[in-house]
């Protein structure tokens, strides 16, 4: 997916406001409309909190029933210094990139894309496509060493499980309790799916030298005693060992975690980048058909970029 809707660029990162101990905030998402008939509920980026580890963008949609509309239609775009990860529960994504890719995303399917110095890619429901919609778009930072890398795509249909006494969790991205993704990562994280049965209660294991927040799929549950409801996200802070989850209905949630980003990061539009020269220039080659290449087979037009906003950019910190 594309577009964080921003007015203005901003500049993010940096471990000096990550809390040092656990939290519990509660980030309300914010409702726009994408593609289609789909409107997402983003809860990253946030004005309570930006990032959480690498993670910098988190769109949450569904479950929509769409069997009367065209469903996902997210045109091609141009991404630079991130990766998207697709993550649904229902329904499929067929992803086309200038690559040459032409995947179907399918539920509990891992679809990787890395930018890295610029791709093109877009996203839409098959045709015919199932009844209902229902998943995750999720964007990682690249650290400065590998965001200039070749651009890839990575699709898994096998992915590791862990499971205990009501739950059972799959493994998206890095690892937990030894189960390891073969998803490629650029900084120390996690990504996790995770379905409660109701009634259970466990303790997942986690790194304390991490930061981490979770996103509300389905069902209701509470994380460390706080009640969410779906389209909710929990941010936890760091220096936990362990997270107590507990189903009060059948649920599914998503555990995002990783390393404080120290990197300052540029974030407009699509792109993330290091300055605003960066981005402008970014924005003229897409404009003009350099260094993103060309999405085959889609049945509409590019989407083109927004004006880069006059004013001078402002460097805000993860909170503000």
């Amino acid at each position: 997916m594309n577009e964080p809707d921003q007015t203005a660029a901003a500049v993010r990162g940096g471990r000096q406001d990550v809390p040092a101990g656990p939290v519990r905030e509660l980030l309300a998402p914010r409702e726009t409309a994408l593609g289609g008939s789909t409107v997402v509920r983003r809860l990253l980026p946030n004005l309570g909190r930006r990032m959480v580890g690498a993670w910098c963008f988190v769109d949450h949609y569904g479950p929509d029933d769409i069997a009367d509309e065209p469903g996902m239609q997210v045109p091609p775009h141009p991404h630079i210094g991130l990766q998207t990860v697709s993550w649904l529960h229902q329904g499929e994504v067929l992803h086309r990139d200038s690559l040459g890719s032409l995947q179907t995303v399918r539920p509990r399917e891992l679809g990787l894309m890395t930018s890295g110095r610029g791709i093109s890619h877009s996203e839409e429901s098959p045709r015919p496509h199932a009844r209902f919609l229902h998943g995750a778009q999720l964007w990682v930072a690249l650290p400065e060493v590998h965001r200039h890398t070749a651009p890839a795509f990575e699709h898994h249909a096998q992915l590791p499980e862990i499971n205990a006494a009501g739950l059972h969790g799959t493994v998206i991205l890095g690892d937990l309790d030894g189960a390891t993704s073969p998803g490629t990562i650029h900084t120390p994280l996690v990504g996790v799916d995770l379905t409660l049965r109701e009634g259970s209660s466990t303790r997942l294991p986690l790194e304390p030298d991490f930061e981490y927040a979770v996103l509300t799929m389905s069902g209701l549950t509470e994380v460390d005693g706080v009640r969410l409801e779906p389209g909710s996200m929990l941010y936890l802070g760091s220096g936990r060992r362990e997270l107590p989850l507990r189903a009060l209905a059948d649920g599914s949630l998503l555990l995002l975690g990783g390393e404080p980003f120290e990197e300052k990061l540029v974030m407009w539009w699509n792109f993330i980048g290091r300055s605003g020269e960066e981005i402008v220039r970014a924005r003229e080659d897409w404009m003009t058909g350099t260094r993103f290449g060309t999405v085959h087979g889609y049945d509409g037009i590019p989407t083109p970029a927004p004006q880069v906003p006059t004013t001078p950019l402002k460097t805000r910190d993860r909170i503000r």
